[in-house]
Parts: C-alpha cells; structure tokens; sequence
C-alpha cells in the first residue's frame, strides 16, 4: 500500500525542495509554539519542533506519511532567534561576521504512532561582512524570519566563506539524501514511487490548507 504524502510547513523553501523528489504530496501548517525551552539546545529545540510538527499533523490524517522539519542555529554553543525586523537582523549578522555557525536541520517522518527523527547539521563560516554589505544584503533579502539572518537559498549563500555538510539541501531547511532514506523505509522509496511530472494541484489542497 502507497501512502499519501504530506508535508507539515508553510515554507515555500520546503515545498520547493520536496517537489525534487517528484513524490506527488499536499502541504498542512501544524499550530506549533516554538518558544525554545529553558536551557534547550538548538539541536534539542530543532529535533523537538519537528516532532511535534510531524505528530500533529499525523494525528488528524491517520493513513498519511507526515514530514515535520525545523531548524535552529547556534553560535558557539548559544541559540540564535529569527531577528524579527531589520534592526535584530544587523545585531546577528554584525555578530556573526568572521564567526562558524551550525545550522541544525531537524526532519521527522510520520505514520500514525511511528515516528523517526534525524538532525543534519551545517557549518557555516561567515566572511568577515562591512556595515555596507549588511545593509545591502538587508535591503534585498529582507531575512527577519529567519534564524541567523542569512536566506541560503537567496542572497545570504554570498554572506558565506565556507559550508560543510553531508546533505547540501539541508541548510534551506529540508535535507533530501536523509528524507530519502527516511522514506524508504516508511514504504515510500522516490526512485520506485516518482512521476514525471508534478501539477500544482498535485502539491496543495485546497480543504488542508489551515493554519
């Protein structure tokens, strides 16, 4: 039996990197808080939300395979927030500039109770960044939803000296070699259950998409 796919997140990024795979699927917002708790790690805090997330929307459609993923980054062992606006985004990068950060994208796969969960980290180094190359990169890539202030998959890529990683997705917030091997092993192998092509409709739905 092939189980439906669904994709837990409103991210555009997300659903961009699943569409690769050409495994037909809808996406469905999960209602997560992610307040970190006290004294969590970025890795603690990204395997946890993408549980959660995963669990959730599992629980209200029972049959479906359920993708959660979460990211938190963290410089020397300390979380980093999304900025929120312009002003937190120049603290972070002005904080980050010459400094190595780790990127932990947290992915879990849902079936009913059964429920498996990965963490693919990236190093990122920051180049040594001029206010004028902050204010730059703000004006164009506005980042203030994202933790470490920098859109890999836009602009930020530039912010970079260096990454290191074993899934080059990961680090825009799904890894797919690790998805991949999560999915097999749910019954759900790409390279057996691929179609040449995808349709919108095929990667929405209408009657899921809430909040």
């Amino acid at each position: 039996m092939i189980h439906p796919l669904i994709l837990a997140s409103s991210s555009p990024y997300r659903k961009e990197l699943l569409s690769r795979l050409r495994v037909p699927f809808f996406t469905v917002s999960p209602d997560v808080d992610e307040t970190p708790l006290p004294g969590e790690t970025p890795h603690t805090l990204a395997c946890r939300l993408a549980r959660a997330k995963a669990q959730i929307i599992a629980a209200k459609y029972p049959g479906h395979i359920v993708i959660g993923a979460d990211q938190a980054a963290s410089l020397n062992g300390q979380p980093l927030g999304k900025p929120g606006n312009r002003a937190g985004a120049q603290r972070q990068l002005r904080a980050l500039s010459g400094q190595s950060v780790i990127f932990h994208s947290a992915m879990s796969v849902a079936l009913g109770h059964r429920i498996q969960t990965v963490d693919v980290p990236t190093t990122c180094v920051f180049r040594t960044l001029s206010d004028a190359a902050i204010e730059k990169y703000l004006d164009i890539d506005a980042p203030y939803d994202t933790a470490g202030s920098a859109k890999a998959e836009s602009l930020g890529i530039a912010l970079m000296q260096s990454m290191e990683s074993t899934d080059p997705t990961s680090i825009i917030g799904l890894p797919l070699i690790a998805l991949t091997h999560l999915l097999a092993e749910f019954g759900l192998d790409p390279l057996e259950h691929a179609v040449q092509a995808i349709s919108t409709s095929s990667v929405s739905s209408p009657h899921a998409a809430r909040p």
